[in-house]
Order: C-alpha cells, then sequence, then structure tokens
C-alpha cells in the first residue's frame, strides 16, 4: 500500500502517518527524515518528532537529500518524512530534483508500505521570487507523481484525515 499524507503545517499529518505506520502492524519500520538542521528551531522540531515516535519501533534513516542512498531492507514499512524537505535539500544544496521521483518509484517496490507526507504550500496567494516559485513548481510535479503512485492520498484538516484518492486506511 502507498498513501500520500498532505496537508497545512501544523495540521497534524505527521501524527496522523505515524498512527497509519502503528496499525500496519510491521516489524520492519523505516522511518526516513529528510529534514536538515541548521538552526535552534530546526533542532527543537526534530527533538520534538524523535520524541513523538520513541516508542512506535521505527528504524530512523537521516537522509536529506538522493534518497537511493537509503538503505532500505526489502518488505520494510516505510515513513517518508517528508517530500517538501527532500525538494528542497536537493534543488537548493547542490542536489539533483530529477532524482527524487525514479528514487520514489524505486522505493515503493522495495516496501510493503510506503507512507509519504508532503505539505500544502501553494494555497497562500504570495508572490515569491522567480527560485521559490521554481521551488514550488518542481514540488507541485513530485507532489503530483506520488499522487499518481498512491494507493490512497489523505489531506489531514485539523487532525482530521480527508480521502482525496482512494480509500482511507483503518488507523
Amino acid at each position: 500500500m502507498i498513501v500520500l499524507v498532505t496537508g497545512g503545517s501544523g495540521c497534524g499529518k505527521s501524527t496522523w502517518a505515524e498512527k497509519l505506520m502503528d496499525s500496519l502492524q510491521q516489524d520492519r519500520r523505516v522511518y526516513i527524515a529528510t529534514m536538515q538542521v541548521y538552526d535552534e528551531e530546526s533542532r527543537q522540531r526534530v527533538k520534538r518528532h524523535r520524541e513523538q515516535r520513541a516508542d512506535k519501533h521505527f528504524r530512523t534513516i537521516e537522509c536529506e537529500k538522493d534518497l537511493d542512498s537509503a538503505e532500505i531492507p526489502e518488505g520494510s514499512s516505510v515513513l517518508l518524512e517528508d517530500l517538501v524537505n527532500l525538494t528542497a535539500n536537493e534543488m537548493f544544496d547542490n542536489g539533483e530534483v530529477s532524482r527524487i521521483v525514479p528514487a520514489l518509484r524505486r522505493l515503493a517496490s522495495r516496501c510493503s508500505h510506503l507512507v509519504m507526507v508532503t505539505n500544502d504550500l501553494f494555497s497562500d496567494g504570495e508572490e515569491y521570487s522567480t527560485s521559490v516559485q521554481e521551488y514550488l513548481r518542481c514540488l507541485a510535479e513530485i507532489n503530483r507523481q506520488a499522487a499518481e503512485m498512491a494507493d490512497c492520498v489523505a489531506e489531514v484538516v485539523y487532525s482530521v484525515p480527508v480521502a482525496l484518492k482512494g480509500e482511507l486506511p483503518c488507523v
């Protein structure tokens, strides 16, 4: 099963994705963390996320870019947190955005379950610099292709998942 989880910042999408992983009752759980830690705020966010999943029996793999480099055991259940950071890291830190979707497809082929988290950055009506507009365009395309791959796409609104594609898994 492949699930794409989206929603606004702070809406509860990570918590719901982790609950979904809990419901899968899989022995081999892998958490792919993509956030680059570069200041105190990001350190606190990573600390909060680690505490949030401390008793969930994840093997955490830090993978800020080059998703193919993550060594994932065949048949694992994988939570990828998140496409927004992965895209930014590839785009703005000497990576290659074009390798993300092929890597997602290869990852999905090796997993029993893949839960991908992304973020809705497209609704604020702001005008951005050319580089940020290009980032948003790339992220939208990656989200589109991830949604195409997914059996279920869920938008989390105020901690409530809403099915946009397929049926919501029982959590």
